[in-house]
C-alpha cells in the first residue's frame, strides 16, 4: 500500500551518488558489527521470553520512502494484544504541539510515560533504543537506512500537512538528527524541520557523525547536547543549524 503524498512546497531530490555511498555505508557497518550484534540479539531474546508471554519480535506497518508502507521489525516491548487507542490520541496531541506529560518531572515531554502496555524488559530496551536492533534487517532489505527520518505510522501520516510529508522524500533511518538531539524532548514541528534540513544536506560525513553520536545516547538513555533548546522551536532550529555548520 502507498500513502498518497503531495509536495506543493517542493519535493526533496536525493543525489544518486550520495544514495550509493549511503548504501555502501549501511552494508559495511552491518558487516562490521554482525558478530557482537548477534550476541546482543540472543541475550535480549532470552530476557523477553522470560519476562512475558508472546513472540520475541514485533512487526508493525510503517511508512517509508515516498509514502510506501513496509513491515518494520522491533523487539517486542509490550504485552500482546494491546489497545492502541491511547497511542493514537497521543500522536494527535504530539502533531498539534501539545505536551503529553505536562505538569510532571518527566524528561519525555512528547512521549507517553508510564505506559501500562510496556513490559519490564520493554522499559529497559526502549529507553536504550535496543528494541530497534531488528531494524538492521530492514536496512539489509533496503527499506530503511542507518541514518534518516524516523519511520512514521500510517495513522500518523494521515494527519500530515504537505510540509510534513517532505519527511517521506528519503528513506527512514535507524538513527538521525531527531533521534540523537531531539527524541521525546521536542515538538513535532521541530522534528519535521530537522528531518527536512537533514534530507537537504545530503552529507555522508554528517551520517557518520550521527552514527557515532548515537552510541552515547543509547548508553545514557538521554539525548545529546541540544536539550536546552527543546521547548523553544525557534531556538531549537537555530541549534540544529549550528550542528550542520560544524562540518
Amino acid at each position: 500500500m502507498t500513502v498518497q503524498t503531495a509536495h506543493p512546497q517542493g519535493a526533496i531530490f536525493i543525489d544518486r551518488y550520495y544514495l550509493g555511498a549511503k548504501r555502501f555505508l549501511d552494508l559495511l557497518f552491518i558487516l562490521l558489527i554482525m558478530l557482537p550484534l548477534s550476541i546482543i540479539i540472543l541475550i535480549i531474546a532470552i530476557l523477553i521470553k522470560l519476562d512475558s508471554k508472546g513472540p520475541v519480535f514485533f512487526r508493525q506497518r510503517r511508512i517509508g520512502l515516498n509514502g510506501v508502507e513496509f513491515n518494520m521489525f522491533k523487539f517486542r516491548s509490550m504485552y500482546v494484544n494491546c489497545d492502541d487507542s491511547t497511542h493514537r490520541e497521543a500522536i494527535k496531541q504530539h502533531i498539534n504541539g501539545e505536551v503529553l506529560n505536562n505538569g510532571t518531572a518527566s524528561h519525555n515531554r512528547y512521549k507517553l510515560d508510564d505506559d501500562p502496555r510496556i513490559t519490564r524488559v520493554g522499559r529497559i530496551i526502549r529507553k536504550t533504543s535496543l528494541d530497534e536492533i531488528p531494524q538492521f534487517w530492514n536496512v539489509l532489505r533496503g527499506e530503511m537506512t542507518l541514518v534518516g527520518p524516523r519511520p512514521p505510522l500510517p495513522y500518523e501520516v494521515e494527519l500530515y500537512s504537505s510540509r510534513d510529508q517532505l519527511r517521506l522524500c528519503g528513506k527512514p533511518g535507524l538513527t538521525g538528527v531527531w533521534q540523537v538531539y531531539g527524541r521525546s524532548q521536542v515538538p513535532f514541528q521541530s522534528m519535521v524541520e530537522m528531518d527536512i534540513q537533514y534530507l537537504q544536506q545530503q552529507s555522508l560525513w554528517q551520517d557518520i557523525k550521527l552514527i557515532f553520536l548515537t552510541i552515547p545516547v543509547m548508553i545514557s538513555g538521554r539525548n545529546a547536547t541540544i536539550l536546552p533548546y527543546a521547548v523553544d522551536h525557534a531556538r531549537y532550529v537555530e541549534a540544529v543549524n549550528a550542528f550542520y555548520l560544524r562540518e
